[in-house]
């Protein structure tokens, strides 16, 4: 049982978490290169979340969603 409990832990440490250790490794050579690639990351979230709320909008523009008041009589 023990070694179901450290093949955990050696699949988190060694492979799951392996990109942060190497973008920690990083920012000690490079801070610059560091947060670039934490700037990357943070443009893709923007995007993700301005395609998302477009599409809410396209969903709210068209009413396909059902609004009526179903579950408590007080909504």
């Amino acid at each position: 049982m023990k070694d179901f409990f450290y093949a955990i832990q050696d699949l988190f440490v060694n492979v799951l978490f392996a990109p942060f250790d190497a973008l920690r490794a990083l920012e000690l050579d490079s801070w610059f290169g560091a947060n670039a690639i934490s700037w990357i990351f943070s443009i893709i979230g923007l995007v993700a979340m301005v395609y998302w709320m477009k599409q809410l909008k396209g969903f709210n523009d068209n009413n396909e969603e059902d609004k009526s008041i179903s579950s408590h009589s007080f909504l």
